[in-house]
């Protein structure tokens, strides 16, 4: 919890331009907007998981351990500057992830989400790791900053053809469009946010998600030089075509859960149009995107939970009525539903004014879907609140209480930064210049 408080004192109190730690690690205001992050979920994953774990004595300990371990390989991996270090902690961020999800699951078929996630994200991700090997051995440049990348890659690619070039570009970014994940295959995400815990949803959607966009933008600031449009324009209209048709699936669902983390992919595709939009303003959008998300769907996924734990289901035929047994519930659910459609005064809202000029000055022809992507937006978050707010709440299920001060205080750990943030906007426009 200071830590986090601490982190929000420095990254308010000017600009943090790139500093070089050691050979190793950097700091710049991509990583430490991500690190605050971080820091800040973290701590509410802790508040939320108090009367699931603490207070039933589940384990309290071990899942403290696995926070705490989680929490130091994220920062390890958003500070890190060797290619190689990062990539092992990129991929070791899955281990505690998994053990949240098996340790704390609420149904059997934990065990399948948990293979899904790691089949999904450690095949993607091991011909990157062959790519780093082979660049460091050509180049003996070990360095992950833009400068060293550059120059490693045109060394190692000056002669080969563009067939090879397009190969390089997509194992390289594959690895990262899985963690984002990128529509067709984000199968892996629906199911583990479905079976994982409070914490494991909040850790999820909040951060790990951002593992995949920071990737991104690391790697794309050099891989978009010297090599064709052809595969960057399929990945472009997956991206978006792909956010459409999964917010279209969110009208299917049944489990709130499974409805907000199929909303996680369609906000994430357009974030990743921000990125293939190569441009500055793109590049700030997306940043924005991600810390608004983070926060936003970390608390539509502690509100969620809350509904289970007073109602005993997370299904959206039974979970009505709450306005009438629960008014300060619904104030929350109507806020948080509010930011997801990227309304003011919240962050989200400045990113996707940024991302619109920059994904159209790509192609005119992606207007269509981005303006669907955004009318969609609007019609699932209201869609979410009518569904749970509305209507009779059911007899057979048990009585609402009051809710507590520490949950009421959870919410508004979620609101406030992502609300306030947009009186410091400039900490998504000077991480690059």
């Amino acid at each position: 919890m200071l830590g986090s408080f601490t982190s929000v004192f420095i990254l308010w109190s000017g600009t943090l331009n790139s500093l070089n730690v050691s050979n190793s690690l950097f700091l710049d205001g991509l990583s430490s907007s991500l690190v605050l992050l971080t820091w800040w979920i973290s701590m509410l994953m802790m508040m939320a998981s108090q009367s699931a774990v603490k207070m039933k004595n589940n384990k309290s300990s071990l899942f403290t351990l696995s926070i705490c371990t989680l929490n130091l390989i994220l920062i390890m991996t958003f500070f890190s500057s060797n290619a190689m270090w990062f990539y092992i902690f990129f991929e070791a961020s899955l281990i505690p992830t998994l053990i949240l999800i098996l340790g704390w699951g609420y149904q059997p078929e934990r065990l399948q989400a948990g293979m899904y996630m790691m089949l999904y994200t450690i095949t993607a991700s091991l011909p990157l790791l062959a790519l780093i090997i082979l660049i460091t051995d050509f180049t003996n440049i070990f360095n992950f900053t833009l400068k060293n990348l550059i120059t490693s890659t045109n060394l190692m690619m000056m002669q080969q053809p563009m067939l090879m070039k397009e190969i390089i570009f997509f194992i390289s970014l594959a690895a990262f469009l899985v963690k984002l994940p990128m529509f067709s295959v984000h199968l892996w995400l629906p199911k583990a946010h479905v079976e994982a815990p409070v914490a494991g949803s909040m850790v999820l959607a909040g951060i790990l998600l951002k593992l995949g966009g920071y990737g991104m933008l690391r790697m794309y600031q050099y891989l978009s030089l010297g090599f064709s449009h052809t595969l960057k324009d399929i990945i472009f209209c997956f991206a978006m075509w792909g956010g459409v048709i999964t917010s279209i699936i969110c009208f299917r669902q049944v489990d709130l859960k499974s409805l907000i983390a199929y909303s996680s992919v369609g906000h994430m595709s357009l974030m990743l149009a921000g990125v293939l939009s190569n441009s500055s303003w793109g590049w700030h959008a997306a940043l924005g995107m991600m810390l608004a998300h983070g926060l936003c769907s970390s608390a539509l996924f502690a509100l969620a939970n809350y509904n289970y734990e007073k109602s005993g289901t997370r299904s959206l035929v039974m979970n009505k009525g709450m306005l009438l047994i629960c008014p300060i519930i619904s104030l929350w659910w109507f806020l948080f539903c509010v930011i997801n459609m990227a309304a003011p005064p919240s962050i989200n809202l400045l990113s996707e004014i940024l991302v619109f000029p920059s994904v159209l000055f790509s192609s005119i022809w992606l207007s269509l879907p981005l303006m669907m992507m955004s009318f969609l937006a609007a019609v699932y978050s209201l869609f979410l609140y009518v569904s749970t707010q509305h209507g009779g709440y059911p007899k057979f299920n048990s009585s609402f209480t009051a809710m507590k001060s520490s949950s009421l205080l959870l919410l508004f750990l979620h609101y406030l930064p992502v609300n306030f943030m947009i009186m410091k906007s400039d900490i998504i426009c000077t991480w690059f210049i």
